[in-house]
């Protein structure tokens, strides 16, 4: 068993597959026949691959090793063949080699090097769907309360989860939301010549500027204040007519201080116009402290630090942290990739991290 040479070849083969979000069959079929001729069992449950350790005990709770199939769509700045990982022996290139490939065939590795191991806890492996589009078959619905690991069947809701996003390996021990917000200022149309109607722009502009000014009071040790940005603006017609509309769109980041309902609520409070948030699921998460995940990142002298993307942790209610191999700022962008060297290490450091947090739920 070679964890290293077979998980570069597993990489470029998964490169060659076309894995857009929601069209991950063909790269599902791929990865079950690794895990079979590896001898290990696999389940396809709604486009997602799923499997256990082989002395699985639903005595015992679980650690999940999750990572994620999908890719989004090639940009236009592709200088080569988006799904050829060419022959370098130190580099794969292609879509999705470094988000999510990278962690797919490094926590693959690392679950094959424990499969027949007698651990204190189960290990169970996730490779998920629809990531990038937050789709309803992934994590969203795996996780869900009425999702597969609350049904009571042979997959069980994991005590603890890893998700593997290219991190270069630091542990991401906090993540912030996203919260969209859509703003509309209603006034009244008139003339402009008369200086009829009430103008809906000066009352989105009154707005903004509250919001602007705002400062949210639990500020986060972890990452700091919640940030709000106001992005977009829109409104009237004509030159000579007060708009009876404005609409208005605020970004914000959250952090775990605050739920998404609390921040509308207080903001709607600033505010004349209607807030209306386009999705409140996009929370903030974060590491338990004391939780024998941080235990381990600390053992092992892993930079820990706060995540500015979201991931599928958002949808994760049980204690988690996010690392993987590969780097963030590679992800989405022309002519991706991931070096050799960058799985081998991740393969080792998941393993090494594996051991010590099997340790750690022993103290």
């Amino acid at each position: 068993m070679n964890l290293y040479e077979d998980s570069i070849q597993l990489l470029r083969h998964l490169v060659r597959i076309p894995s857009l979000s929601g069209q991950e069959a063909e790269v599902v079929a791929c990865v079950r026949r690794f895990l079979s001729d590896c001898g290990i069992p696999s389940e396809e449950v709604r486009g997602n691959v799923l499997a256990l350790n082989r002395r699985f005990d639903p005595a015992k709770p679980t650690l999940a090793l999750d990572a994620h199939l999908d890719t989004v769509p090639a940009n236009n700045g592709y200088t080569r063949d988006p799904h050829d990982p060419g022959n370098d022996p130190d580099i794969l290139y292609g879509l999705g080699s470094n988000d999510d490939g990278g962690s797919v065939v490094s926590m693959t590795a690392a679950f094959r090097h424990f499969f027949e191991a007698d651990m204190p806890v189960n290990l169970m492996l996730i490779l998920s769907r629809q990531e990038e589009v937050s789709g309803p078959d992934g994590a969203r619905w795996l996780f869900a309360p009425d999702g597969l690991f609350a049904s009571g069947g042979r997959f069980p809701m994991p005590r603890w989860v890893i998700v593997g996003e290219p991190t270069g390996m630091r542990a991401a021990t906090s993540e912030r939301g996203l919260l969209v917000i859509d703003g509309q200022a209603q006034g009244v149309s008139g003339h402009a010549a008369r200086g009829e109607g009430v103008n809906a722009l000066y009352i989105a502009l009154d707005d903004i500027a509250a919001l602007r000014a705002h400062r949210f009071a639990r500020i986060s040790p972890l990452m700091g204040e919640v940030k709000l940005n106001v992005t977009q603006i829109e409104a009237g017609q004509a030159h000579n007519v007060i708009p009876d509309r404005c609409r208005f769109v605020v970004d914000i980041r959250p952090t775990e201080q605050y739920s998404n309902e609390e921040i509308v609520d207080e903001l709607q409070a600033l505010c004349r116009s209607r807030l209306t948030a386009r999705n409140l699921l996009n929370r903030s998460s974060a590491t338990r402290e004391g939780s024998p995940l941080l235990r381990a990142v600390r053992t092992l002298g892993i930079e820990a630090y706060s995540s500015p993307t979201t991931s599928d942790w958002m949808r994760i209610p049980c204690d988690a942290v996010k690392m993987g191999p590969g780097e963030s700022i590679r992800s989405h962008k022309a002519d991706e990739f991931i070096l050799a060297r960058e799985i081998r290490e991740g393969i080792d450091k998941y393993i090494a991290f594996i051991e010590t947090f099997y340790g750690n739920t022993l103290e």
